[in-house]
């Protein structure tokens, strides 16, 4: 692995806290792998972005690994970074890049929320799983597929459990959101709810979820809420991590060549079909899916 520059590739928050909790990530991952040579940059909101970022991992390396280091697919994962990929082949023709899969929603995620829902459940002192409804948040994207991977975490968890209710909301983007589904729930006797972020570091929109909770508990004092934390740090996510470099290494791995991926491919293809992406999400996450079940 000399000469191989892993590169994760973070959102970027405008919460500088956010960020430097990646690095805190990156210095972790390097402290368990001290031969690996572990970069790290942002599509947004940082000093260092994508292009400056692929420019650094190149210099003295003969191939890099780019690791996007982002639960959802959406146009960042599928377009953006492909497109600067190719372009940083263009500017170091020498190297080797490839680029893993994103993170995904896949049952290593689904098990560091399925520990994070038994935290909360302790935490309101066990109650009665049937009045107890389980709201996952996540971040809201543009790109049906992406808001998809989050729906079958929450289908998964449904079936893993005994909670009556197990639904969505999201932060932003895309509807419903949190108070919407808080007064669902209720309507449908809730006593208690937990509310799990789907989110791997802090950032401007947990503040923004701590802050609505607040206000969720002061306007239903007769509920009972439970609100988890974003779980970047899970040993949960330093194994997948671990697995997508490993995969990295086979040539039918996990690994997406990006200037000509099919996932990107088949997105182009769908969005001159249909621009909800629906299509090429729901089958690509069907088989990403089914692959860690």
């Amino acid at each position: 692995m000399k000469d191989t520059t892993l590169l994760l590739v973070g959102h970027g928050s405008r919460n500088r806290a956010g960020n430097a909790e990646i690095q805190q990530f990156a210095s972790a991952w390097r402290a368990l792998h001290p031969d690996w040579r572990i970069d790290v940059c942002f599509i947004e909101h940082a000093d260092i972005l994508v292009p400056a970022g692929l420019d650094r991992a190149a210099t003295g390396s003969r191939r890099v690994i780019v690791l996007p280091f982002i639960l959802n697919a959406a146009g960042h994962v599928k377009m953006e970074l492909p497109a600067a990929i190719a372009a940083a082949r263009q500017r170091h023709p020498a190297v080797d890049f490839a680029c893993t899969r994103h993170l995904g929603m896949g049952r290593e995620i689904l098990a560091v929320l399925q520990a994070q829902l038994d935290r909360l459940m302790q935490s309101l002192a066990m109650p009665d799983p049937r009045t107890t409804g389980v709201i996952l948040l996540g971040r809201g994207s543009s790109d049906a597929g992406a808001n998809g991977e989050l729906a079958r975490m929450s289908r998964w968890l449904f079936e893993d459990n005994d909670h009556e209710l197990v639904d969505l909301a999201f932060t932003g983007v895309t509807w419903p959101r949190l108070e919407t589904v808080v007064q669902r729930q209720q309507h449908l006797g809730m006593g208690q709810i937990c509310i799990v972020p789907v989110y791997l570091f802090t950032g401007v929109l947990m503040e923004r979820i701590h802050a609505q909770v607040a206000r969720l508990r002061s306007q239903h004092p007769q509920t009972a809420f439970a609100l988890g934390t974003h779980f970047g740090f899970d040993k949960g996510v330093f194994a997948l991590l671990d697995a997508r470099v490993a995969d990295a290494g086979l040539p039918e791995g996990g690994l997406l060549e990006c200037d000509g991926c099919k996932y990107r491919q088949a997105a182009e293809a769908e969005h001159l079909h249909d621009h909800s992406h629906t299509g090429c999400d729901h089958h690509h996450g069907h088989h990403a899916g089914h692959a860690h079940a």
